[in-house]
């Protein structure tokens, strides 16, 4: 068994360092059938945000009261249909490669992975699911938004381990290089100049990897605060994370030397199609919250508040809505207290006058 080969030397122009990036973690042979195995850190990277994205999901289902039982059936759907739609996408608008190389469709650790195929999927499995097992769909979506973004964040460094999602030159000190980038660039100018772009395969380039997986950290704090503390409404959390994500992608997307086209043209379909759901997003959200306003009603991710309830309060309760509870029972207990004056005051009057 070998162990860290095939390793790159990459180079940051504002560090006089340079790193040694290994793409496989290890290789080794399988006696039965007599076949060469690798292990690529691109599988294994996307498997630990993986892994991660799901250990918190678990933990929000928990704390939301939603069935872990029916959660893992949509969990293994979902991913099933994730893996199927990221690869698809991916193979659709690189036929004229696949077509010639049919084999190469089943080799995702070679990387080739639509993030937004993968969303197509996944969300596609997960609403059949949700349908068929009786679980609110927009619910779990919510509890996802922030499990995507922590899965995105630290699976954009499977694509630095490749040396693969990078952009066009740059004069700033993250800029990068390496052998691999420059020997792709060098392969691909004829292609890159077709759709306008002009790039020097000898000069640093933009590290797009880096700006999605910190601008996907960023949208996990900003949507975990929301749900924190200002949440109202089922739906309100994915909302946010496709103009968060959308956002950045049509952003990042235009810097990117390896996007995927629209047929002949020059249009970026990540570009496009995240341009789109932002806008989108967006629009549908401001809306909600524009009509919450006009008729508030508080909300809790287990149910809606009943006007007259006791509650149990728990850490299902953001800080918002343990404030609304807290006010519903002082003004409850002042009601109480004005009725109670009010008859004593009756009474006092009826004794008077007998």
């Amino acid at each position: 068994m070998k162990f860290l080969t095939d390793y790159t030397e990459v180079t940051f122009a504002g560090l006089k360092h340079s790193f040694n990036v290994y793409s496989t973690l290890c290789e080794f042979t399988l006696p039965v059938f007599n076949t060469e195995v690798s292990i690529k850190f691109y599988g294994v990277i996307i498997a630990f945000g993986f892994l991660l994205a799901v250990l918190f999901g678990g933990r929000m289902a928990y704390k939301w009261k939603i069935d872990l039982n029916k959660m893992v059936d949509v969990l293994i759907y979902g991913t099933i249909g994730g893996i199927v739609g990221a690869r698809l996408y991916y193979v659709i608008f690189e036929w004229d490669y696949y077509k010639n190389n049919l084999g190469d469709i089943f080799k995702i650790w070679n990387g080739g992975l639509a993030i937004y195929g993968g969303l197509i999927g996944g969300i596609l499995l997960a609403y059949i699911t949700c349908k068929k097992i009786d679980l609110n769909f927009y619910k779990l979506l919510d509890m996802c938004a922030m499990s995507f973004l922590i899965g995105q964040g630290i699976g954009r460094w499977g694509n630095y381990t490749n040396q693969e999602a990078f952009g066009t030159n740059t004069r700033m000190p993250w800029g990068m290089y390496s052998s691999k980038v420059a020997q792709y660039l060098a392969d691909n100018q004829n292609a890159l100049k077709e759709h306008g772009i002009i790039v020097d395969a000898l000069k640093p380039v933009h590290p797009t990897f880096l700006y999605e997986s910190i601008w996907c950290i960023i949208g996990f704090f900003i949507i975990y605060y929301i749900c924190r503390n200002h949440y109202k409404f089922a739906g309100q959390l994915i909302l946010t994370y496709g103009v968060i994500y959308g956002l950045e992608r049509a952003v990042v997307e235009g810097f990117r030397t390896d996007s995927l086209y629209l047929l002949d043209t020059n249009i970026r379909i990540s570009q496009l199609l995240s341009a789109v759901i932002a806008m989108l997003c967006l629009g549908i959200l401001i809306s909600k919250l524009y009509e919450l306003k006009k008729n508030p009603v508080p909300y809790n991710p287990v149910e809606r508040l009943p006007k007259d309830k006791d509650y149990i309060v728990d850490d299902s309760f953001s800080r918002r809505e343990k404030g609304v509870i807290k006010r519903k029972e002082i003004a409850k207990k002042q009601i109480e207290k004005n009725k109670q004056k009010e008859q004593e005051l009756k009474n006092g009057k009826n004794s008077k006058n007998n």
